[in-house]
């Protein structure tokens, strides 16, 4: 960093970052949580080195039920503590999660160090998987892990208050509540075109399409009155017995088109302490379409979703039945809770809002550092 401190140079000065994200491109997490703002970030004159833990290749090969070579996550595991040992270069670590997956905190310890401050990000329970794991000994040796990254963290960014409440039980120095964002200029103000058919829509991934079962009953009911059909996003087969579905696979380039066929959008979820770590993105992107949502009231659902306004939150088959046939019923309805919810988003969830305050604090982070 040299002599200057940021703190000395004034709040205008551009910080060196290094981001250490954990998936590529392919990855949900990484590419709304840190990709999508790079570009805001450089244009206000940082300068911000990317380093990726797992790559696209790992995406593609989870997706498909295969696993990478051992050889080749080290191999990641290897770049990485390479990459790091260049930190003393940068003003700030940026990072995704935690530095090493499956690594004891006090060897990761060793590569953060303690003079470059860091900041990491989190938009899922991922300690969950340490301390609730089903081996004893991987909750005794990883169990107060990420607790550990956030308490020595110079800042922790948290997607909800479920993910904030560990933080400050961990002592995270700094806080900061930014929710998973999306780039409202991407998503267009189009409403459905009514043409006689009832689309439900879901965008997930094929590790997180199971949670449609918990609907499955409540779609099929509707099949005897109404003409509907589930348009699932994500993947590129899917069945549910005696419901009509269209599968796909995910693109980045389609994916707001293909939300834009929806009449609803849907996000159900079983109550666990992971889900009540999620971070409702997907609500996020069907309500910046112009589309009302049916959610299941777990963790931050409950605080996107303005039950009656914006959408409906749902809990029983009966209350999803109900939620399904009132808005199949009502083309104004739709229309006026996607109005309701593309407004939502407009103020409080798009990077255009998030990102100032990204920056802020990351600036804060680094002038306040010992």
């Amino acid at each position: 960093m040299g002599e200057i401190s940021i703190a000395q140079r004034g709040s205008g000065f551009g910080m060196k970052i290094l981001l250490l994200s954990r998936y590529g491109q392919l990855g949900a997490s990484s590419r709304y949580r840190s990709y999508q703002y790079l570009e805001y970030l450089r244009d206000r004159g940082h300068d911000i080195t990317v380093n990726v833990l797992l790559s696209d290749e790992y995406i593609r090969k989870l997706y498909a039920g295969r696993r990478l070579p051992a050889f080749n996550i080290i191999l990641s595991y290897v770049r990485r503590a390479l990459r790091l040992a260049s930190k003393k270069d940068y003003d700030l670590l940026w990072i995704e999660y935690e530095l090493f997956p499956w690594i004891p905190q006090r060897i990761e310890g060793w590569f953060q160090g303690r003079q470059i401050p860091y900041v990491v990000d989190y938009d899922d329970a991922i300690f969950h998987r340490y301390d609730f794991h089903r081996l004893p000994f991987v909750q005794l040796l990883l169990g107060t892990k990420i607790a550990d990254v956030m308490r020595q963290a110079a800042g922790v960014i948290v997607g909800n208050p479920y993910l904030g409440g560990y933080a400050t039980r961990a002592g995270a120095k700094r806080i900061e509540k930014l929710p998973t964002t999306i780039d409202v200029a991407r998503y267009p103000r189009k409403p459905p075109k009514d043409n006689g058919r009832f689309t439900v829509g879901w965008v997930g991934s094929p590790s997180t399409v199971h949670y449609l079962a918990l609907v499955h009953e409540a779609i099929r009911k509707l099949t005897r009155t109404t003409n509907i059909t589930l348009k699932v996003v994500g993947v590129d087969h899917y069945v549910l017995p005696g419901v009509q579905v269209e599968a796909s696979k995910w693109n980045d380039d389609t994916e707001a088109d293909e939300i834009c066929q929806f009449d609803v959008g849907i996000m159900p979820l079983t109550d666990s302490p992971w889900e009540r770590g999620k971070c409702g993105h997907k609500l996020i992107k069907y309500m910046a379409c112009s589309r009302p949502v049916i959610a299941s009231p777990i963790g931050v659902n409950k605080i996107i979703v303005n039950h009656g306004r914006n959408g409906f939150l749902a809990s029983t088959t009966e209350e999803w039945v109900e939620a399904l046939v009132a808005l199949s019923n009502d083309s104004g309805l739709r229309e006026r809770m996607g109005t309701a919810g593309r407004d939502l988003v407009e103020r409080e969830y798009s990077t255009q809002v998030i990102a100032p305050r990204l920056e802020a604090f990351f600036r804060k982070c680094v002038e306040e550092h010992p």
